[in-house]
């Protein structure tokens, strides 16, 4: 098979190289394989981060940070904090930093926080995510850049649509792309991505979402039909992925469930179903390395949270698995990795 592109290829356009039956994509002039390689810590695999979550009306949140080990089950370990106590933030990560952008404090929050995540100890500042703040975005990312999509910011209700990025390793404001999702929705964990694709399911509006758009991570621009989700999703879902699949928890507004979705990142199409968790919840904060998904803690009413941590092989299917639990109930939290599917 030729390197050389046919006439008016995409850039971030994918294709299986039938030649070395290794997935591809296009950039600038010409095909570049995708590593294959996934992101280690010290031989033991990725490692998972979970920070964050809603500790009741009026309050600041919880400012904890976990860590464990993706590959090898067991309970979660104290890391440090983050700047303040809050919930609902987007978050991203290469393999060697972590970003925790904006949330809920009770009120918006603006911080954007960062961690190296193979130490432990508490945040720095990285910079701002926008004037005033918001919570609710969704979060990709790849080695390079976080994009921070969608959002609600004061007075709410008052669903964004905007497409924001950095590069992950400078500090600096989240920056502008000049493109926009095609629903104004805040979303929180429905995201999920390859180095190139970033794909946002669903999403909480008034009359709610079952739209799955994707943007180009690294040429960015409007978000662009990918396909719909089995029913319509909130903010409390959960994702995570492999480069070349996605799980969706499904989470309707006010009706918890155990039931995961699927899609294939490298093509298009509806979601379909993957299995289901441990427990009837919310996601909590998801994350994954490319061979497991983990569901860490979540809702389980609207007053009870779950400290639980359940995990799937993303490349088999089947029902989650008990991984072990949390130090802290986390409700409306979030995740990272530093072995995740935008990293190859």
């Amino acid at each position: 098979m030729s390197n050389q592109p046919p006439i008016e290829v995409p850039q971030g356009a994918i294709r299986l190289n039938t030649d070395s039956q290794r997935l591809e994509f296009f950039a600038q002039d010409r095909w570049y394989e995708f590593a294959t390689d996934s992101p280690n810590l010290d031989g033991n695999g990725g490692r998972g981060v979970t920070s964050g979550g809603y500790t009741g009306p009026g309050s600041s949140g919880n400012a904890a940070i976990d860590f464990f080990n993706i590959e090898s089950a067991g309970n979660a370990a104290d890391f440090g904090d983050l700047s303040d106590g809050r919930w609902a933030i987007a978050t991203g990560a290469s393999n060697t930093r972590g970003l925790f952008a904006g949330g809920d404090s009770p009120g918006d929050v603006n911080t954007v926080d960062f961690i190296t995540i193979s130490s432990t100890g508490s945040r720095s500042d990285f910079g701002d995510i926008g004037t005033g703040g918001h919570r609710a975005a969704s979060g990709v990312s790849n080695q390079t850049r976080m994009v921070a999509a969608g959002g609600d910011k004061d007075p709410h209700p008052n669903q964004m649509n905007t497409i924001n990025f950095v590069t992950i390793a400078s500090t600096g404001n989240f920056v502008d792309s000049g493109g926009d999702l095609q629903d104004a929705k805040q979303s929180m964990t429905n995201s999920v991505n390859s180095p190139i694709r970033g794909i946002f399911s669903g999403g909480f509006t008034p009359s709610g979402v079952t739209r799955i758009e994707l943007i180009n991570i690294t040429t960015m621009g409007d978000g662009q039909d990918f396909g719909t989700l089995s029913a319509s999703a909130n903010t409390e879902q959960g994702t995570c992925s492999s480069t070349t699949r996605g799980l969706i928890k499904m989470s309707t507004d006010g009706t918890n469930s155990d039931q995961v979705d699927t899609i294939q990142i490298t093509t298009l199409g509806d979601s379909v179903n993957f299995g289901n968790l441990t427990d009837t919840r919310t996601a909590g904060g998801p994350l994954s390395s490319c061979i497991r998904g983990i569901f860490a803690g979540g809702r389980v009413t609207p007053a009870e949270g779950s400290t639980v941590v359940d995990y799937m092989s993303i490349a088999t299917g089947g029902n989650a698995v008990d991984f072990g639990d949390l130090n802290f109930t986390a409700r409306n939290s979030c995740g990272l990795s530093n072995a995740h599917g935008g990293l190859g």
